[in-house]
Formats: C-alpha cells, sequence, structure tokens
C-alpha cells in the first residue's frame, strides 16, 4: 500500500517557527510504524499520482488561494480510480463555508452567520442590526487562517464597507457577530480520529486581537472538556464527517452550550503533539481505517 502524503510547498507562511512541525513529525512517525508513505506536494505536475494507492490529505494549507486549481485536482485524483482520505465529497464541501448553512439546518448549534454573495450590493449597516451587535466579523466564504478576516465595530462601519466592496466582487463572504467569548473564554477545537473522540485544545487570542491563530500571536492550551462538550461535538462529525479518518471541531461555549464555528475536514492542524497519545492515535485510527492494509 503505497500512500501519497500530500502537503504544499512551504510552511512560512502558516505556521509560526515556534510551532512543532506536525507535518514532517507526523510523517516520520508514521515511516518508523512501517506505514509507506511519500510526501508529495498537490499541485507538483511532476507527480505521477498512478503511482500511488491512496491519496492522504495532511497540509495542503494553500488550497484557499487555488480554489479552481484545487477543484480540478480533485476530479482528476477521483476520475483516477484513488481513494482520498478524507473522502472527496465531504472535502469538496467543506472548501466553502457556505456548508455552515447545511449544519444550521440539520438543527445543530452554529454560530449565527450569513452570507453576502458574491458580487452583491450590501448594507453592512444591516447586518449589526440584523444581528443586534455592534461589532461584526466578516470573513470569505473560501479562505483559511484568518485571509481577509476584518473585525469590524459598528463606529467604523462606512470605512469597512469601502473595504469590502470590491472584495465582494470577487468572492462570496460570511458575515457574523463577534463572539466575546473567543477572547474572554477561548476557541476549543476537539480533534476526531476514525470518528472517535481524541484529544482537545483551547486556542487564545493574544490581547487586543481576535485571531486565534499562532502565527497571529494567539495561544494554544491543553484542557479537557466537560463530557456534555465531547458529546456536542461528536454529533457534528457523527452528521457531516462520515467515513472521515481525522476531523477537527471548532467551536465556543456560550452559556454553557457548545456552538460550531467551523467544522475542519482538509487540511486542519490536529495538535498531535499536545497529547501524550496524539501520535499514536493517528496512526492507530489510520490502520482501523484502512482495515489494516496499510
Amino acid at each position: 500500500m503505497k500512500i501519497a502524503y500530500v502537503c504544499y510547498t512551504t510552511q512560512e507562511k502558516y505556521v509560526a517557527p515556534t510551532v512543532e512541525d506536525e507535518e514532517s513529525v507526523l510523517l516520520h512517525f508514521l515511516l518508523e510504524k512501517g506505514v509507506n508513505l511519500h510526501k508529495v506536494i498537490w499541485n507538483d505536475p511532476a507527480v505521477n499520482w498512478q503511482e500511488y494507492d491512496r491519496v492522504l490529505l495532511k497540509s495542503p494549507w494553500d488550497y484557499h488561494e487555488n480554489i479552481g486549481a484545487f477543484h480540478a485536482w480533485l476530479d482528476s485524483i477521483e476520475a483516477a480510480g484513488l481513494p482520498l482520505i478524507n473522502p472527496y465529497a465531504v472535502v469538496k464541501w467543506n472548501t466553502d463555508k457556505h456548508y455552515l448553512q447545511d449544519i444550521t439546518a440539520a438543527g445543530l448549534s452554529v454560530i449565527p452567520s450569513a452570507i453576502i454573495k458574491k458580487g452583491a450590493q450590501f448594507n453592512l449597516l444591516s447586518w449589526f442590526e440584523h444581528f443586534s451587535t455592534t461589532q461584526l466579523i466578516v470573513k470569505p466564504c473560501i479562505s483559511a487562517g484568518a485571509k481577509n478576516t476584518f473585525t469590524i465595530p459598528l463606529s467604523e462601519a462606512a470605512n469597512y464597507a469601502t473595504i469590502l466592496e470590491p472584495l465582494v466582487q470577487e468572492e462570496a463572504y460570511l458575515v457574523q457577530p463577534y463572539i466575546k467569548e473567543i477572547a474572554t473564554e477561548g476557541e476549543w477545537s476537539f480533534v476526531f480520529l476514525d470518528g472517535k473522540y481524541s484529544h482537545s485544545v483551547v486556542k487564545r487570542p493574544k490581547a487586543g486581537d481576535f485571531r486565534v491563530q499562532q502565527y497571529h500571536g494567539g495561544t494554544v492550551h491543553t484542557e479537557e472538556p466537560a463530557a456534555k462538550h465531547i458529546e456536542s461535538a461528536t454529533a457534528y462529525v457523527q452528521q457531516f464527517a462520515k467515513d472521515c479518518l481525522y476531523a477537527r471541531v471548532d467551536g465556543v461555549i456560550i452559556e454553557e452550550e457548545l456552538s460550531l464555528m467551523e467544522l475542519e475536514l482538509i487540511e486542519p492542524f490536529l495538535f498531535l503533539g499536545s497529547h501524550p497519545e496524539g501520535y499514536e492515535n493517528y496512526y492507530k485510527a489510520l490502520k482501523a481505517y484502512q482495515h489494516d492494509t496499510i
């Protein structure tokens, strides 16, 4: 079983220097376990995909900047008959934050969200009224790493409307009320491997910021969530991450209930090093997922 371990060209843009290189650590860990992995770049034209029996997504972190090419690549791999981990349909669905509407429609708790359609005329002030808030978060529907993500106070709505108008002509945007609990309590990440809960971390932004990513100054803390919050996180995985090797449920606790921020099923950092058995859990999950054929 020869597996393509899919990454991208450089980590400098998306990983802080102080963060463990999970991509490399996991690769070496699995190689030492005897897994026949070969690191490849998803959009490298020199790769002969027919050489592989499986394609395992790990860190194609630039997919959102090349979404057309990424979708075309997924289609070509699927047409070649190569199984993809995670599955094709799930990965394609997860590339666009419109998926949050599907999760909301299923009755699961999601941070209140609305979509500004590509090319739409919009009144930014109306969204403050819609969400009964004095601060908004606005970000592209296809994005990662807080790219083109804005926190907008009501007092600066006119200025940000001018900034957003040309951006909305290029792509759709997601609008949400600012959730104060992210700054005060942090954003939880629940990691699931082969559908089973593995571990959690809490990500907190630096003072005065709202972005929890470590390369934006955020910090990561290993904490054990309440059992009821693990149960809530499990519901998202069971309904929307079926047949996935890995899933990360990002959410915030509001009045003791978990609300989803994002469901990460393509290339999430899994914080494997934050748990004593994190890498071992991934290996065991991969074996179970592949029915020990690895």
